[in-house]
């Protein structure tokens, strides 16, 4: 019923796109390496140049075709490039963070998006780095230092105390890439659509809620919420983003088609592509060629 609530009559293409191959996308680290020369490089693996994402590389893969041994390249052990889909490279892109600003990535889990988001600070700034779940975090460490990223602050949780307890309404962005059901990954994980539980959603909406409100304590005036899950479901999504606004009337939503000018040239071309609501953005295989992902900025007003 979701599906059909998000997608009305298109939602048997829709789902069709979510079961086809995906893609393997890149990210070209600008900390260390320019597109043009890794798609050189690269050649040899048929990689073309994304076409929204003005950082990402992609290889086609056919039905049954074996994922190339991306790690086992020169550019991947240098740190030049990082495994992303462009949907994630994008999401982050449209955060909008800058060098100089302090940025927290509050779900930053194995430090996919915090990798995307020290290079977009192209290493300036403050970026701090944290996740509930400390094992997650495990894998952060050594991809920050391949990736040549020196501003980063990894705060793993120690018991019950909040490692993040010593900031209040200072953060310029705060990137919440909240747990989800993941539905915007069913062409990834196939099976992962039968092994969803029931409650699971129900799950994912509380720690959503309890996500963002934690984020609203941090975020100075002026400052923005980048709030993204790979979900297509409007739970998830825009009623999540209308509940906070309503818990907190401080901060509201930037329209989607200022959020995109961050792609420039591409802008109106995608804003035209994705599915755009009052709240935020939604990509989809069918409509952008990526993983299913919601993106929605929301601002706290200035004092």
């Amino acid at each position: 019923p979701y599906l059909a609530q998000v997608f009305g009559d298109d939602r048997v293409a829709e789902a069709t796109a979510m079961a086809s191959r995906a893609p393997l996308d890149l990210r070209v680290n600008t900390l260390k390496a320019k597109r043009e020369k890794a798609l050189s490089s690269l050649a040899h693996l048929g990689v073309e140049p994304t076409p929204w994402s003005p950082l990402g590389l992609r290889i086609e893969l056919g039905a049954d075709a074996r994922n190339p041994g991306i790690h086992a390249e020169e550019d991947f052990i240098k740190g030049a490039i990082e495994v992303q889909d462009e949907g994630s490279q994008l999401a982050a892109l449209l955060s909008a963070a800058k060098p100089g600003e302090q940025v927290i990535d509050l779900c930053a889990g194995a430090g996919g998006k915090t990798l995307a988001l020290a290079a977009l600070m192209q290493g300036k700034g403050r970026l701090i780095a944290t996740d509930m779940d400390k094992r997650q975090l495990a894998p952060i460490h050594e991809r920050l230092s391949r990736a040549g990223v020196h501003n980063a602050d990894v705060r793993t949780p120690k018991g019950e105390s909040d490692p993040l307890a010593n900031i209040r309404a200072s953060a310029d962005l705060v990137l919440i890439d909240a747990p989800c059901t993941g539905t915007g990954t069913w062409r990834r994980n196939p099976d992962a659509k039968w092994r969803m539980r029931p409650g699971a959603l129900e799950v994912r909406l509380k720690e959503q809620v309890s996500v963002l409100d934690r984020a609203a304590a941090l975020v100075k005036p002026g400052g923005r919420i980048a709030y993204i899950t790979c979900s297509v479901l409007p739970p998830e999504n825009g009623d999540q983003i209308r509940a906070f606004v309503a818990r907190h009337p401080e901060f509201t939503v930037v329209p989607p088609a200022e959020t995109v000018t961050v792609l420039g040239d591409k802008a109106r071309e995608f804003a035209g592509a994705v599915l755009q609501s009052a709240e935020g953005l939604l990509m989809t295989p069918r409509r952008t060629g990526t993983d299913g992902f919601f993106v929605s900025i929301v601002r706290r007003r200035k004092a």
